[in-house]
């Protein structure tokens, strides 16, 4: 399967539209890909207690993983300021999700997307972005 990045950056797009963010108005969206070709969109949703928020990346995973898959190709990620017009600026996962990633995608071959606009974006693989993860390894 060839990888879409544009239709990826758009669908993570269209994730950030749904984000509940009322109190930092950051809003995030992603579009995590499996292996199959199914896409699982999050986006972040806020509390009022902030602990108990939840990112878009993480979003999409639980999704997912909640409906039996196991093996991802790629995630999008398109994050800024929920007023911003696109172009966006550069929205990297935070550390949690990188390492809700780990625990399911192999560093070497697993893609972040960063998305400013559909036809704007930065493709990673997931050890640039987390060099020295925890993983199963280190158990």
């Amino acid at each position: 399967m060839i990888l879409d990045y544009r239709e990826l950056a758009k669908k993570a797009l269209q994730a950030r539209e749904h984000a509940y963010v009322p109190y930092s108005q950051f809003a995030v969206g992603a579009a995590l890909l499996t292996q199959e070709g199914n896409c699982y969109w999050g986006c972040n949703i806020e509390n009022a207690a902030y602990t108990p928020s939840n990112c878009a990346e993480r979003t999409a995973f639980f999704e997912a993983v909640k409906l039996g898959e196991r093996e991802f190709k790629a995630i999008a990620v398109a994050g800024g300021k929920q007023a911003e017009s696109l172009p966006l600026a550069v929205c990297s996962p935070c550390g949690v999700c990188l390492q809700v990633m780990l625990e399911f995608c192999n560093p070497e071959t697993f893609e972040v997307v960063l998305v400013q606009d559909e036809d704007l974006f930065s493709v990673h693989r997931l050890k640039e972005l987390i060099p020295f993860g925890f993983t199963q390894k280190n158990l």
